[in-house]
């Protein structure tokens, strides 16, 4: 079994008896065949997270983030490779793997960073008589070994936004990626194996979904954060009440282009980014452009500006550099996409641009004129589509935003500050990001989402927040 990738159990490269392959999106070859393990490893990874659980969460800072250091340093020396990788499994096209890579490694950077400075804090309870003489010490720790389960969309950064806050706490975490992109999650193994963490601190477990439910379920691992789809993601809630569960799921990223976004260049640079991050991973991300809201005194010159800039851009071969949109993740999605294009103009919809697909690919799509039922307006779309429709101001522009069973990150390109705040106030979303589309993410702030989009927040601070629980020390008898 030489040719085997294995999984990791406890630290340790480990092979099961069963065994399934890695396929390239983009013309279905055969990229690895990778191990899958047996219920006894399952049950050994657990029970070996549940012993390690005291002594990791014990260890001092500079030993969780030495550790965290040295993987985000490794990812960056082995930039290529990884990004490579990423590409091959996941149809990535090669530039956007590369930022990926160079995120992962700023996300354990920032783990390393934040594992320095996560201390607690100092309260004086002598402020009434009661407490003359005392003080509080808040400190947070684990809430216990953590599930993460991670999609396909982001093989390496999204593994690492479970992995990283979860270690520079100190908690075990169990990896379970997605079938269809592991080996970016297994290649983290390696890195992970040349630091000092105790055995058991971390596993990557292969684990096909219809096996999931047996870790979601145990007992032993009381936090679940999972990333990836609505239906999936609130099964697991509804399953487990009693744990602490964190949903990062889907989104159907909106962008307002405000009235007084008038400027020279203001809309040939709105289009761009637009069109760009819509299509940037074939639109595989929960916070892809998807719906565009234009106030209808430049909603003509932007649409023309945003087809101009879908046209401009270079779809095909994800391994070569000049790839701006690549395949889709597998046949079925690109057709479940041509068939709510083909839905939304059956109904009304006008196809300015696209719409053609060949085999996983899709070509960026461009509608108008598209019908509020419209699955590519109701729901997530998950492909390479943009819906450009025309409002009359800020007030139908907002609502038309909020009328959405999601909300993760909106864009508001606007140079109102009165009309900036306004959209912070107003828009029920995670995150509001002014100037730009909402497909901006730094990993060191909170994300996350409302409604249909989630619960929980992720971001290196946010997460290790989410994934502790605050502990109280109050000291008696001191001359304060």
């Amino acid at each position: 079994m030489a040719d085997v990738t294995p999984f990791w159990l406890a630290g340790e490269r480990a092979r099961g008896s069963s065994t399934f392959e890695v396929r390239h999106p983009y013309d279905g070859a055969v990229v690895a065949t990778v191990a899958e393990p047996e219920a006894d490893q399952v049950e050994r990874a657990v029970a070996a997270a549940v012993e390690v659980a005291p002594r990791l969460s014990g260890l001092p800072a500079h030993v969780r983030a030495s550790a965290l250091a040295h993987v985000s340093k490794e990812i960056a020396r082995r930039g290529d490779e990884l990004a490579r990788l990423i590409t091959a499994e996941s149809g990535k096209p090669l530039t956007w793997a590369r930022a990926e890579v160079a995120r992962a490694s700023s996300t354990f950077r920032w783990g390393a960073e934040e594992a320095r400075r996560f201390a607690g804090e100092l309260t004086r309870l002598d402020t009434d008589p009661t407490g003359d003489g005392r003080l509080a010490l808040t400190r947070r720790f684990p809430r216990g070994p953590v599930l993460g389960i991670t999609p396909f969309n982001f093989p390496l950064n999204l593994v690492a936004h479970k992995v990283a806050p979860a270690l520079a706490i100190g908690a075990p975490i169990i990896v379970k990626p997605a079938p269809r992109t592991p080996l970016s999650a297994l290649f983290l193994g390696d890195l992970l194996a040349g630091t000092d963490l105790p055995e058991g601190s971390w596993s990557v477990l292969t684990v096909p979904n219809d096996r999931v439910g047996g870790l979601v379920a145990d007992p032993r691992l009381p936090v679940v954060s999972f990333t990836g789809s609505g239906p999936v993601g609130w099964s697991i809630r509804d399953a487990v009440p009693r744990k602490h569960v964190v949903l990062e799921l889907g989104g159907n990223g909106a962008v307002l282009v405000a009235p007084d976004f008038h400027a020279p260049g203001d809309l040939a640079r709105a289009a761009g980014r637009i069109a760009l991050f819509a299509n940037y991973q074939a639109g595989q991300s929960c916070i892809a452009v998807q719906r565009v809201y234009a106030d209808h005194g430049l909603y003509g010159e932007l649409l023309g500006e945003i087809v101009t800039a879908v046209r401009a851009l270079r779809d095909g071969d994800p391994t070569d550099p000049a790839t701006d949109v690549g395949p889709l993740v597998d046949v079925a999605a690109a057709e479940r996409v041509e068939q709510w294009i083909g839905e939304a103009v059956a109904a009304g919809a006008t196809l300015v641009c696209g719409g053609t697909r060949t085999g996983a690919s899709l070509a960026p799509t461009v509608l108008t004129g598209v019908p509020d039922a419209a699955r590519v307006v109701r729901e997530e779309v998950f492909g390479p589509v943009i819906v450009v429709e025309s409002v009359d101001g800020l007030d139908e522009g907002l609502a038309r935003i909020n009328d959405s069973a999601f909300g993760l990150q909106a864009g508001v390109f606007t140079h109102d500050l009165g009309t900036a705040f306004r959209a912070h106030r107003e828009l029920v979303v995670g995150g509001v990001v002014v100037g730009d589309v909402p497909s901006y993410r730094a990993d060191q702030m909170p994300y996350g989402g409302t409604k249909g989009s989630g619960i929980g927040r992720e971001g290196v601070r946010s997460a290790m927040t989410d994934l502790s629980e605050e502990r109280v020390l109050v000291l008696t008898g001191l001359d304060l």
